[in-house]
């Protein structure tokens, strides 16, 4: 293996390590934000607990300003009756005198119930300023672990980060400025060669190029997802004896609103995946590249169920599982995402198998496709 690309291997390790410490930096600002907003609640119930303590008071003092005035009222009335001179004007201040001693009678039952409710209202808050205390101390505790967590991450931050210059002294410019574009858009640039396939796209390599990356005294690039090959020769007996344990394949269900296929040839093209989707009555159907996962040409759209709009489509397909839905599929753009292409090819290599060994009867009767390689 040439050194360059020992270094590329490590160098995407490192990579890894440096993007999962970033993420973790970056969550302390969020992780802070959590345990502040629990620490918000418990002081929102202590400040309406004190609120409604406070309420309690100035509605007493009101009381109590309502009772002074109305015993001032009926000292008032009193000292009147005494200048009156008839029976009338001494009913009418007696009276006023009388409604008064209601009043206040009212007012102090009143104050009465605010006391009675006073020492519910101490022990509220009593036990939310116990509750703020004891939860401070604990979020405190709990920011400052994440402090601590922080500051190992950057701490190790610095050290991968050093690390990764020096890898990348061990790298060709030009290698190295192809890896880092590649890594950027696929997340990652580098791809083992296994079995005569780039295990990250799952496509067939040409003999030639195969053998190329074998000899290891090049870099090789694959053609189809532009990563850079190695081969490990430590498995080459894997490569030589691979497992036939496969595992028990999940049938598509028929009546499933999306349906994938394969078809070994389409128009010419050559191998692709299809797409047939119906929704509120109309079918769309897009054709991606089994190798690059590339988008081929238009969606065509029809109306009806796709198995009444694209029936020439559907006849001697093979069924695959799959199912995204058409926001996904839009979010796609003109290209299948690396996630979904391995899927699909996963499950196609799963029904050749079961189509070549006859373990399902109605995919048995369809002949089984030859992989091709990239071109």
């Amino acid at each position: 293996m040439l050194p360059e690309i020992e270094n590329l291997l490590k160098l995407q390790d490192t990579d890894k390590e440096i993007r999962r410490l970033q993420d973790e930096v970056a969550e302390f600002p969020k992780r802070v934000a959590v345990i502040e907003q629990k620490l918000a609640g418990t002081k929102a119930q202590l400040e309406r607990a004190q609120a409604a303590v406070k309420a309690d008071e100035a509605t007493r003092r009101k009381f109590d300003t309502n009772i002074t005035e109305l015993r001032t009222k009926i000292s008032k009335y009193r000292d009147q009756s005494l200048d009156v001179k008839t029976n009338e004007q001494y009913k009418a201040l007696l009276h006023e005198i009388q409604f008064a001693e209601k009043e206040i009678t009212a007012n102090e039952d009143k104050i009465l119930e605010l006391m009675l409710n006073a020492d519910a209202r101490d022990k509220e808050v009593k036990a939310a300023q116990a509750e703020l205390k004891a939860e401070a101390a604990e979020i405190e505790k709990e920011k400052e672990e994440a402090r601590q967590r922080t500051a190992e991450d950057e701490k190790l931050l610095a050290e991968w980060r050093a690390k990764r210059d020096g890898l990348r002294k061990g790298v060709g410019e030009d290698l190295l400025r192809h890896f880092e574009r590649v890594s950027k858009f696929r997340g990652s640039g580098i791809a083992e060669v296994r079995d005569q396939k780039c295990m990250a796209c799952r496509v067939m390599l040409r003999p030639q190029t195969y053998n190329e990356v074998r000899s290891g005294n090049q870099t090789i690039v694959c053609d189809s997802c532009q990563r850079i090959l190695y081969f490990d020769p430590t498995k080459e007996l894997l490569d030589q004896k691979p497992s036939t344990t496969r595992p028990k394949r999940h049938h598509p269900k028929i009546d499933a609103p999306q349906a994938w296929y394969y078809r070994p040839e389409f128009n010419d093209i050559g191998e692709v995946f299809l797409c047939l989707t119906t929704s509120r009555g109309r079918s769309s159907r897009r054709v991606y590249d089994v190798h690059t996962g590339r988008l081929i040409g238009d969606i065509l759209i029809r109306e009806g169920d796709y198995r009444q709009a694209f029936p020439e489509d559907i006849t001697g397909a093979m069924r695959l599982n799959g199912l995204w839905t058409e926001d996904e599929l839009d979010n796609f753009g003109n290209e299948l995402p690396m996630v979904a292409l391995d899927s699909l090819r996963a499950d196609l290599d799963l029904a050749r198998h079961e189509a070549s060994s006859g373990s399902h009867a109605k995919q048995a009767a369809v002949p089984t496709p030859t992989e091709q390689a990239a071109s």
